[in-house]
C-alpha cells in the first residue's frame, strides 16, 4: 500500500511538526523499537491485574501503543505519550509535538484514506496506527504478543 498523499508530503518535506503549545494529559504510552516496546510489554505483565484491566493495547513490528487514563499508564525508559486532538479527537497525536497543518484536515484526509478512527499520527517513524482495535490487556494478550515478537520475520 503506497503511503498517503499527506504521509508522502509530509516525509518530502511538504509540512513540518512543531512543539505543542496545549497541554494535555496522556492517554496512551507508544513504545517504538525492539528494546523499548519489549521493555515496556515486560512493564505491562509486572502491573496488577486491576490495572491490567485499566488498559488497551495494540502491537505489531517493533511497536506498543498501550491506552487507558493517565494515572493508569506504564513507563518505561524511552516510551512516548500521545493524546487525543482536541480539534479532532479522532486523531491522536504525540504529547510534545503537532503538525503545522491544521488537525481536522488532517484527520479527515487520514480517515478517508484508512476508513478507520481512531488513529494515531506519529511523526518518528512517521507512522499511522490505527487504534480501534485494540484488546484489553491481560495475560492472554501479553502471551500472544510475545509469542509474535519471537516469531521470525
Amino acid at each position: 500500500m503506497n503511503p498517503p498523499p499527506l504521509l508522502a508530503a509530509a516525509a518530502a518535506g511538504g509540512w513540518r511538526w512543531r512543539a505543542r503549545e496545549a497541554q494535555q494529559r496522556p492517554r496512551a504510552a507508544v513504545a517504538w523499537g525492539r528494546e523499548v516496546s519489549r521493555q515496556l510489554l515486560q512493564r505491562l505483565g509486572r502491573l496488577p491485574a486491576t490495572q491490567q484491566a485499566s488498559l488497551s493495547a495494540t502491537a505489531g513490528g517493533e511497536l506498543l501503543v498501550v491506552t487507558g487514563e493517565a494515572a493508569e499508564l506504564p513507563w518505561v525508559e524511552g516510551v512516548a505519550y500521545a493524546a487525543p486532538c482536541a480539534e479532532a479527537p479522532q486523531l491522536w497525536l504525540p504529547l510534545l509535538s503537532e503538525p503545522e497543518l491544521p488537525a481536522d484536515l488532517i484527520a479527515r484526509a487520514l480517515q478517508q484514506r484508512f476508513g478507520r478512527a481512531p488513529l494515531l499520527l506519529w511523526p518518528a517513524p512517521l507512522a499511522v496506527v490505527p487504534l480501534d482495535r485494540q484488546l484489553p490487556v491481560g495475560p492472554a494478550l501479553l502471551a500472544r504478543v510475545a509469542q509474535q515478537w519471537r516469531q521470525p520475520r
